[in-house]
C-alpha cells in the first residue's frame, strides 16, 4: 500500500520544487512571496490532511463491521463537510491577507506581488483540497493505486504547464498557480466519477444518522485537525523570525521548507499507507503485531532520512545555485542544507508517531505529540538560536529541536501502548 503513495507524493513535491525553481528565474521578490506563501499553505493543508485521518479512521474501521452503505455515506458526509470547511479557509484567508502578512512580517513592497498570487492560489488551494478528500476515500477503501496514479498524472501535468503559463503566456508568478488549478482540477474529473461508480460515495445524507456521524467524525478530525494545523502555526511564527533578517533569508527559508517536504516523503507515503493497516490490527486486538510494525518502521525512517541529509550535506553548493541566481539567497540556503537536513530522521519518526497514535484512536497523545514537537522543541530553540547565533543560530536550534521532538514523540507513543496492553 505504501508503494504507490510514495510515487504519487514524490511527483506532488516534485511539482511544488520546479514550481520554486521555476519562480526563482522570476527573481528575489516573487520568490519572497512564494516563501510568505508556505506558511498559509501549509494552514490549508492541515486541515484537509485532519479530516482525511479521521475519514481513514471511520470508514476503514465502518468497513471492517460489514456496514458498506454506512460508509458509502459517510464518504459523502466527508466530501461536503470538507467542500464547506475548505472554502470557509480559503475566503478567511483573502480577506484577512492584510493581519496576516503584518504577523509575517512582509514588507510593503512586497505585497502587490502577494496579493496578485494569492487570488488564484487560494482557488488552488480548494481545488487541491477536494481532491485529497477523494485521496482519503479511496485509501480508506483500500485503494491507493488510484490516488498514487492521479497525483502522478496531476504533477507532471502541473510540471507541463508552469514554463507555458508562467514564461510563454507571460503570467509570471500567478501562472503557477493557474497552472495547479488546471491540474488539479482535471484529476477531480477523474477521480470522483470512480468514486461514484465504484458506489464508494453517496450523497442521500439524510438517510445517515447525521448528529451521531458528525459526533463519530469529529472526535477524530478536531484533535487531528488541531495537530495538523499546528505546523503551520508554527511556521508562521518560524517565518516571522526569519523576515527580520531580510527577504534574501525568507525566500531561501521557504526554500529549504520545500526541500524538507520533498526529503520526507517516504514518511508522508507511510502516514497514508499505515494507518488503514494499524487500525485493522487494532480492531482485532492484535497489539503486538502493531508494536512490531511500528518499530521496523521506526528503524527504517531513522536510516533513510540519515542517509537523505548526508545526500543534501554533500550537495549542499550545488542546490543552492540550481534554485537562485540571488547570492544572498543561495548563502543562506547553503547554511540550511548543511544543518536542518540532518535532523529529518528524528522530524519523520515524530510524523509517524502522530499518524499511529490517531489510527490506535488516541488522537489526543497525538495532539501532544505535535504540540510539544512544536511549541516545546522546535520554535524555542529557533528562538534561542537565532538570539545566540543569528539566522546560523536559528537553523542550529531547528536541528536539535527536531531531534529532540523525535525521541520525546517515540516515547509517548510507548506509553500509550502499554496503556492499551493494560487496559486489553
Amino acid at each position: 500500500m505504501t508503494w504507490p503513495m510514495l510515487f504519487g507524493v514524490l511527483s506532488l513535491m516534485t511539482f511544488q520544487l520546479t514550481d520554486s525553481a521555476f519562480v526563482g528565474q522570476l527573481g528575489g521578490d516573487p520568490l519572497a512571496a512564494l516563501g510568505f506563501t508556505v506558511p498559509m499553505q501549509q494552514l490549508v493543508s492541515g486541515m484537509y490532511v485532519g479530516l482525511g485521518i479521521a475519514t481513514t479512521a471511520i470508514i476503514s474501521r465502518t468497513l471492517g463491521q460489514g456496514e458498506d452503505l454506512r460508509a458509502q455515506r459517510l464518504g459523502g458526509l466527508v466530501i461536503t463537510i470538507g467542500a464547506c470547511l475548505a472554502l470557509t479557509l480559503c475566503l478567511s484567508v483573502w480577506l484577512l491577507q492584510n493581519v496576516i502578512l503584518d504577523l509575517l512580517g512582509a514588507e510593503l513592497a512586497l505585497r502587490p506581488v502577494i496579493r496578485g498570487y494569492w487570488a488564484p492560489w487560494l482557488v488552488s488551494a480548494w481545488t487541491g483540497a477536494m481532491l485529497y478528500f477523494s485521496y482519503a476515500v479511496c485509501r480508506a477503501n483500500g485503494d491507493t493505486r488510484l490516488p498514487g496514479y492521479i497525483m502522478i498524472f496531476t504533477s507532471l501535468l502541473n510540471i507541463a504547464l508552469d514554463p507555458l503559463y508562467i514564461f510563454v503566456f507571460g503570467w509570471g508568478l500567478p501562472g503557477a498557480a493557474w497552472a495547479t488549478i488546471t491540474a488539479f482540477g482535471l484529476g477531480a474529473l477523474i477521480t470522483y466519477p470512480t468514486l461514484v461508480r465504484r458506489q464508494w460515495l453517496r450523497l442521500d445524507l439524510l438517510q445517515l444518522k447525521l448528529l451521531a456521524a458528525i459526533r463519530q467524525l469529529g472526535g477524530i478530525m478536531a484533535p487531528a485537525m488541531v495537530s495538523q494545523l499546528m505546523p503551520p502555526v508554527s511556521a508562521m511564527l518560524a517565518t516571522a523570525l526569519v523576515a527580520g533578517f531580510g527577504s534574501a533569508a525568507v525566500g531561501a527559508w521557504g526554500l529549504g521548507t520545500r526541500l524538507e517536504f520533498f526529503s520526507i516523503v517516504v514518511v508522508l507515503a507511510l502516514t497514508m499507507s499505515m494507518p488503514p493497516m494499524v487500525g485493522r490490527l487494532r480492531g482485532a486486538g492484535e497489539l503486538e503485531t502493531i508494536r512490531k510494525l511500528v518499530r521496523l518502521a521506526v528503524r527504517f525512517i531513522v536510516v533513510w532520512q540519515l542517509a537523505i541529509g548526508l545526500i543534501w550535506l554533500a550537495a549542499s553548493g550545488f542546490v543552492a545555485e540550481l534554485f537562485s541566481r540571488d547570492a544572498q539567497v543561495q548563502e543562506v540556503l547553503f547554511d540550511y542544507l548543511i544543518r536542518v537536513p540532518l535532523s529529518y530522521s528524528g522530524l519523520g519518526v515524530c510524523i509517524l508517531m502522530v499518524s499511529v497514535n490517531n489510527a490506535l484512536g488516541m488522537p489526543m497523545r497525538a495532539l501532544l505529540i505535535s504540540t510539544l514537537r512544536l511549541f516545546a522543541c522546535y520554535l524555542p530553540l529557533l528562538w534561542v538560536g537565532s538570539r545566540l547565533g543569528g539566522l546560523t543560530g536559528l537553523m542550529t536550534g531547528a536541528l536539535i529541536g527536531n531531534l529532540l521532538a523525535g525521541a520525546s514523540a517515540y516515547l509517548l507513543y510507548r506509553q500509550g501502548m502499554s496503556r492499551l496492553r493494560q487496559e486489553a
